[in-house]
């Protein structure tokens, strides 16, 4: 962890929030076809991407299994000259435990493009606020910051792009040693919160992130990625498109990723522990996507949903309550 982070108080009073977020990595895409390389890769339109904003997407097997799931951005082109090769087109952000597997095994199709991937040593932090008091921790960051799920802003600080959320503004801040230790100003302001508290965000808002435990185990449309605008069903072919694409289109999606409050006595279950109906015990009906402190994201059938007395790990296990996400299952429509 840098040292910017020790020096951080926990007990600062206030309502800005840090988190380092040390399970998470950074990767870089550079050279002339990078953008073009991801784009015939990922579930999302990669040429297409704004520059003031991220998108969420998928890299899948041939089979439509996904491999990582990831928020990508547009590097910042560098001022006053032409790109290098050795330049960031793209960076993506992705659960570290997968991370050099990710990038050793995207590197093996890059072939004759002028593309590379690496990671990076950049630092990854959630930092989160009430609703209605963005100035101070604006005017700490060093600029305006982006309001709607996924806007990005480039500030004196790092990146920043927002966060889905159903409670107050959340950020994913991503910044150089450099910039970390020119960002006093938000370390005397914030205190210091943990990785689990972001993630019981993520959670509430519905947001999946597959991690080594799960590679290989669930389409798009199973985590709902459909759902969240992270699979582009326009954009052409990439590894697993055909069967993404049929799932859509034959509405033949019967599983969904759910979202469920646990006992804040229960340890957060592990990715991929298997989930049970109580009633029905003789076999598991889903498994854990993400889990933290209170509350756990878990594939299962739809049609297990309704009435099911669902329990983690055995049919006797600690009970998991199905709670509502931002957005219908049922019928792939966002909730306003």
């Amino acid at each position: 962890m840098s040292a910017f982070f020790d020096s951080i108080s926990p007990n600062t009073e206030g309502s800005h929030t840090i988190a380092p977020l040390s399970d998470y990595a950074v990767i870089a895409a550079s050279g002339d076809d990078a953008l073009a390389f991801l784009h015939g890769q990922l579930t999302q339109d990669v040429t297409g991407l704004s520059p003031d904003a991220a998108r969420l997407a998928g890299y899948c097997t041939a089979k439509g299994r996904l491999l990582a799931t990831m928020v990508m951005w547009l590097a910042q082109a560098t001022p006053g000259g032409e790109a290098q090769p050795t330049d960031p087109r793209l960076y993506a952000l992705v659960r570290r435990d997968l991370s050099e597997a990710l990038v050793k095994r995207l590197s093996m199709f890059v072939l004759r493009a002028k593309a590379k991937l690496t990671l990076t040593p950049l630092h990854v932090a959630g930092v989160w606020t009430m609703a209605g008091n963005e100035a101070s921790l604006e005017a700490a960051a060093g600029g305006a910051l982006p309001t709607s799920p996924w806007q990005r802003a480039e500030l004196p600080t790092g990146t920043w792009i927002a966060a889905p959320s159903v409670t107050g503004p959340r950020w994913w801040w991503i910044a150089t040693d450099e910039q970390l230790q020119q960002a006093a100003a938000l370390a005397s302001l914030c205190r210091l919160g943990d990785a689990d508290a972001w993630q019981a965000g993520d959670l509430a808002a519905g947001l999946p992130w597959v991690c080594a435990a799960t590679q290989d185990l669930f389409i798009p449309q199973t985590l709902n990625l459909d759902l969240i605008e992270g699979v582009n069903f326009t954009k052409g072919c990439y590894p697993g498109q055909e069967v993404v694409a049929r799932s859509h289109y034959r509405g033949t999606v019967k599983r969904r990723t759910a979202y469920g409050q646990l006992d804040s006595s229960t340890q957060a279950p592990a990715p991929g522990t298997d989930i049970y109906d109580a009633q029905h015990p003789d076999e598991p009906r889903g498994r854990i996507v993400n889990a933290a402190r209170g509350g756990a994201l878990f594939e299962i059938a739809l049609a297990a949903l309704d009435g099911g007395d669902l329990r983690v790990g055995a049919a006797d296990g600690a009970k998991l309550s199905v709670a509502p996400l931002p957005y219908d299952l049922a019928d792939g429509g966002h909730k306003r």
